[in-house]
């Protein structure tokens, strides 16, 4: 099964393409799924209520999502809750908090990724919310791991002693259960986000702003190790217009697919024609995929094999240079956007708009940071072995 993530700037026609891309591999005879998180429901213009064979489609409901998770909690937590003397709520006055939708949009890829699919589509946010929330699993599992430690969880019928010896209440046995449960449940998020069939694909259409927004979107992407096959550029007007106006604008439009093409050498890059007029019905989003796009395989088998990860890897230098050379791809990446901290045993990397606290692989937490550098978009940080934790050689 592969995993098909589709984002881009706010407007660009994400979820055109993503269900253009689900289409065409139900057309293909498989077995897709279309995921939406859209509050404004866009499926059924799009889809004109059809039921296409071989496409199944979701729509998530982070409000519903929230509600069930939030009730859960409080019946975990009743004996708490009464003993505070807390009022429970009801499921009727629960308004859902900012970040239940990247929530329940996770949680529906978890379970989305268990069911017998060929291909699933995301019809994912616009990129910078994309970027986070696919980060969210990961953050969140550091901040249990800091507040809760499995390891120092104690039996449970040591807690009351160790509540005398410490004069402190002991947290309760519900909460590292909760901790735990949640924990599972984002490692399962975790691992369906960093499968190497799951891939990201970028969404804009021409111009100055979207090749700004695209290069700081992989730097994101490349940050996160999230693998990126493809740039879609879309509403690509026609180049022989005698239209002065049209004529001007698909100038810009192929000044800006020049830019593009320099900047992202190396990532298949597709045009899909402007329609003149947003695709309406099944009929018409056929004509999206059969039309002068299909024929350069943008929804082809082929051009659907998972995109190689950014490969993060440590080269030993020890024995010639006496260091070990940790090696980040950061494609697009400048000096004076890069920020760089030693924390203990992890790495707290700032690019551009983005941050990222990354854990050091094991040989490194034993060495200092000795420099580092930027150069053909790959940020080589070098380490020292620290004398005092290295294994001493005779």
């Amino acid at each position: 099964m592969r995993t098909v993530l589709v984002t881009g700037p706010g407007g660009a026609g994400r979820t055109t393409l993503a269900t253009a891309t689900a289409l065409a591999a139900a057309r293909r005879g498989e077995r897709a799924l279309l995921l939406c998180a859209d509050r404004e429901d866009p499926l059924d213009r799009l889809l004109g209520g059809e039921e296409v064979a071989g496409l199944d489609v979701v729509r998530v409901d982070s409000g519903a999502h929230f509600r069930t998770e939030l009730l859960a909690l409080q019946d975990r937590a009743g004996a708490v809750l009464e003993l505070l003397g807390a009022g429970r709520l009801d499921g009727e006055e629960l308004t859902e908090l900012p970040g239940a939708e990247q929530l329940a949009l996770l949680k529906a890829l978890r379970e989305a990724a268990a069911g017998a699919y060929d291909l699933v589509v995301v019809d994912m946010p616009p990129v910078h919310q994309s970027i986070a929330a696919l980060a969210l699993p990961g953050q969140l599992r550091r901040y249990l791991r800091r507040l809760l430690p499995p390891e120092r969880q104690a039996a449970r019928s040591l807690r009351p002693v160790l509540a005398q010896l410490a004069g402190v209440p002991m947290p309760a046995q519900w909460l590292y259960e909760t901790a735990a449960r949640w924990d599972a449940e984002l490692a399962a998020v975790e691992a369906v986000v960093e499968d190497p069939s799951t891939t990201v694909r970028l969404v804009a259409e021409p111009g100055g702003a979207a090749v700004a927004a695209l290069r700081t979107a992989r730097l994101g992407l490349a940050l996160h190790e999230l693998p990126l096959d493809a740039v879609i550029v879309n509403r690509v007007l026609p180049t022989a217009s005698a239209d002065r106006f049209l004529s001007a604008l698909s100038g810009h439009q192929q000044c800006a697919l020049k830019e593009l093409a320099e900047e992202f050498e190396g990532v298949p890059l597709h045009e899909v024609p402007h329609l003149g007029r947003d695709p309406r019905g099944i009929d018409e989003l056929d004509e999206l995929i059969d039309g002068p796009t299909g024929e350069i395989g943008l929804w082809s088998e082929s051009e659907d094999g998972a995109a190689a990860r950014p490969a993060w890897h440590v080269e030993d230098r020890l024995a010639d240079d006496g260091v070990l050379v940790w090696h980040l791809p950061l494609p697009g990446a400048r000096k004076d956007e890069l920020g760089l901290v030693r924390r203990g045993d992890e790495l707290l990397l700032t690019v551009g708009p983005f941050r990222r606290i990354a854990g050091l692989p094991s040989a490194l937490r034993r060495c200092t940071v000795s420099g580092a550098g930027l150069t053909d978009g790959v940020l080589r940080i070098r380490f020292t072995p620290d004398p005092d934790l290295w294994p001493r050689t005779r």
